[in-house]
């Protein structure tokens, strides 16, 4: 792998009706990354579809999971590999065209003077699109409820769409992650803030999944609630947050 090329990160579970045009997309409008996808053993043959579509792209990459699942353990496997791979730039995303790459080049070239950048949907310029109204509220209500509780300068510390520098990655004890579902975000933004690293938001426009169903769950639901608790009886509060943060 070349060593100054950025990574996509795709995490996986049952999106082959997505990750194949997605894929597509990527190697044509971002040609400066390289892309790997991490698949928990998707019943639906992610991986395998994946493979056989892509057969011979050098700059795809495919990581089975076969152990513990989960979206967390997929990022922090997957930020793993970057790091192995001596990536300076990685960018994580979801399969299911929520996450629009037209914003990757923004969010890779933002990341040369930050070391964490969120593409914010509540940031000014940010929203959302085609979700339900209560979706909305329920995102917005769950983002207040982190920033109170754990004192997060980020307006969307519930992104998955975001672009960390080696030097992040290599700061944030992945080691030490506790959480798996989409709390996983909140997180790795309180542990970035720790670790005295520069965040920055990006607006970007979030759009509901064109195909599949989502991974929502009440078990992930729950853990979203209580890491926060978790994570401020565990974890001493982040430094003092003046130049740590900042709206691009």
């Amino acid at each position: 792998m070349n060593k100054v090329r950025s990574l996509i990160i795709i995490p996986t579970y049952n999106e082959a009706q997505n990750v194949l045009a997605l894929i597509e997309i990527l190697l044509e409008k971002v040609p400066h990354a390289d892309i790997l996808v991490v698949d928990d053993n998707s019943p639906d043959g992610t991986a395998d579809l994946t493979l056989e579509r892509f057969s011979g792209e050098k700059r795809l990459t495919m990581l089975r999971r076969t152990g513990l699942r989960g979206l967390g353990r997929s990022y922090v496997d997957g930020y793993q590999q970057a790091l192995e791979g001596g990536y300076a730039q990685v960018v994580q995303m979801d399969a299911d065209f929520s996450h629009d790459p037209i914003y990757i080049p923004a969010m890779v070239a933002a990341s040369e003077n930050a070391d964490v950048v969120v593409g914010s949907r509540y940031c000014p310029g940010g929203g959302v699109c085609d979700w339900p109204r209560y979706r909305e509220w329920l995102s917005r209500f769950a983002n207040l409820y982190v920033r109170a509780l754990l004192g997060l300068p980020v307006r969307d510390a519930t992104s998955g769409f975001r672009c960390y520098s080696r030097h992040a990655l290599e700061c944030i004890s992945l080691g030490g992650i506790v959480s798996n579902g989409y709390a996983f975000q909140v997180e790795m933004t309180y542990r970035a803030l720790q670790a005295h690293l520069r965040i920055v938001e990006t607006p970007i426009l979030f759009r509901d999944r064109r195909k599949g169903q989502s991974k929502m769950s009440k078990r992930i639901i729950a853990e979203a609630i209580t890491l926060p608790w978790r994570l401020r009886s565990a974890l001493p509060p982040p430094p003092a947050l003046a130049g740590l943060h900042k709206q691009e």
